[in-house]
């Protein structure tokens, strides 16, 4: 009996798959048993599971993935530097490349930086078939999804899940953006959200992007999506969602080919985002701060998009 109500259980930060309704010799006995029968460990720190749960993570690492804090740009959501912690004459906050050029999407929000236990968890649905992940990293996308829900102008926002190409999800079995869009909205229920995940698709297998430069990167996804029914996007406002936002290339592109399909405005919402720490020593974006990058081609990067942005 107790298999039976682990499955119906949502995911717990406490983790022990029970509800508060059970006696406590139950959950402790239960407890007790699994992990004499089945022990394992978390999959992010190592030490032993105690309790019973779907989620190979203890309750500490769970507690330790928290949002970014720090001030972060209104526009990508990258984190910016003094120098450019001061709202704009509209009240946004602008990083350096975003005070230079338009995204094609309106703004761009993420729960945490990509790295610790948050990249553990992604790590675990994304590449370890760990579903029950989807649940928690679900809840984080629905904290980033709040903070946007001010600025969209209509009652009616179509939700689209960056979709991977057909080979790759049959053989991943699942789209892990699509699994966190449900989590999420399944956590906000506001009936102003229409999960679509059958407008965008990705019409071709695309190399990792992993290793390539942002030029490279941009060739890469050039073409690799398309919207098949444009009618039922024109008009309407577009949240699309993933795991994780990089550079910024893929959800850049998506929007790109749904602000042409007719779509009023993109917005973008992900459960993680590496920073770059966007914002440089001098006024004249000299020597880059980085983290989560080699730090040699990370420089070779950012000198790029800096190179494309002169007249």
């Amino acid at each position: 009996m107790a298999s039976g109500v682990v499955a119906r259980q949502p995911i717990a930060f406490s983790g022990d798959g029970f509800s508060p309704d059970s006696p406590v010799w139950v959950r402790r006995v239960a407890a007790g048993l699994f992990s004499v029968l089945f022990p394992s460990e978390c999959r992010i720190c190592g030490e032993p599971l105690l309790n019973i749960s779907r989620l190979p993570v203890c309750p500490a690492c769970l507690a330790a993935i928290t949002p970014v804090l720090s001030r972060t740009c209104s526009i990508c959501g990258e984190r910016v530097l003094s120098g450019f912690a001061e709202p704009d004459a509209d009240g946004l906050r602008r990083c350096p490349v975003c005070r230079r050029i338009e995204r094609p999407f309106a703004r761009a929000v993420a729960y945490g930086g990509y790295d610790g236990g948050l990249r553990e968890l992604v790590h675990l649905l994304k590449y370890n078939g760990v579903r029950p992940a989807a649940e928690v990293l679900g809840r984080m996308l629905a904290e980033a999804i709040a903070r946007l829900e001010p600025a969209f102008a209509t009652d009616s926002v179509l939700v689209i899940p960056v979709p991977l190409f057909r080979g790759k999800g049959r053989q991943r079995g699942f789209n892990q953006a699509e699994l966190i869009a449900k989590a999420a909205l399944k956590k906000l229920a506001s009936k102003r959200f229409e999960l679509r995940s059958d407008l965008l698709e990705r019409t071709r297998d695309t190399r990792s992007q992993i290793g390539l430069t942002n030029h490279q990167r941009r060739e890469n996804l050039r073409g690799a999506f398309a919207v098949g029914r444009a009618a039922e996007v024109a008009g309407c406002d577009v949240l699309l969602v993933d795991d994780v936002y990089t550079t910024g290339t893929t959800v850049s592109e998506c929007a790109k080919v749904l602000r042409r399909a007719g779509a009023r405005q993109v917005w973008v919402a992900t459960v993680a985002r590496t920073m770059k720490e966007a914002g440089f020593r001098e006024a004249g974006f000299n020597v880059p701060t980085l983290q989560g990058f080699n730090e040699d081609r990370g420089t070779v990067e950012l000198e790029e998009d800096l190179e494309a942005l002169k007249p």
